[in-house]
């Protein structure tokens, strides 16, 4: 039977908060899997970016710009409309 290490040393959380960085990091972390989920739903629908604009009622550069997982500067409004674009809903929680 294997013994199971224990853990040493503090928790990536832990780590980050020490470094001051911990919230940036989660919201660099949230943006990121927002737009991949919906690069994949434009993707399993066939929609192009100039389609899915045009559903946002907004420009190909902005769309780029919710794209972008290293651009966290998105608003709750074009997260919304691109939900509702490729038909889906947008849920916020504090936790």
């Amino acid at each position: 039977m294997k013994k199971q290490k224990k853990h040493v040393g503090s928790s990536l959380d832990g780590f980050l908060k020490e470094e001051g960085i911990l919230e940036e990091t989660r919201a660099i972390a949230i943006k990121e899997a927002l737009a991949w989920q919906v690069q994949q739903a434009m993707e399993k629908d066939n929609i192009t970016k100039v389609e899915m604009a045009r559903r946002m009622n907004t420009s190909r550069a902005a769309l780029d710009r919710l794209l972008d997982p290293g651009n966290s500067a998105v608003t709750l409004q074009t997260l919304t409309r691109a939900a509702n674009a490729i038909g889906r809903g947008l849920r916020i929680e504090l936790v």
